[in-house]
């Protein structure tokens, strides 16, 4: 019979694929902010956004994006895990307003 797994072990796994997903961000662009968060939205079960250091040509802000885009595909058919990643623009991310709290 196959075990489904806890909330607390699917939590975890998140988790760790959150971490695996920001450090491979770092591994891209030291320079840049990166934020993973494990809010949940529609079919998504976190999301990572990487915010690059302002003047970085956009060819490589694609490389990056691509690349961790199909680190986060790996993962989704190893784990189930839905977590989407996109590289935004710092300076929005700095004038953005904080989003309320559920």
């Amino acid at each position: 019979m196959i075990r489904q797994p806890s909330p607390h072990d699917t939590r975890l796994r998140l988790d760790a694929l959150l971490t695996e997903l920001a450090l491979y961000a770092k591994e891209l662009c030291p320079e840049a902010q990166v934020e993973a968060s494990a809010l949940q939205y529609e079919d998504e079960d976190g999301r990572v956004e990487v915010f690059p250091p302002c003047g970085l040509p956009e060819a490589e802000e694609e490389r990056i994006e691509l690349a961790l885009c199909a680190r986060s595909a790996d993962l989704f058919a190893e784990t189930g895990l839905f977590v989407p990643c996109a590289v935004l623009d710092a300076t929005a991310h700095a004038t953005a307003p904080s989003p309320p709290h559920a």
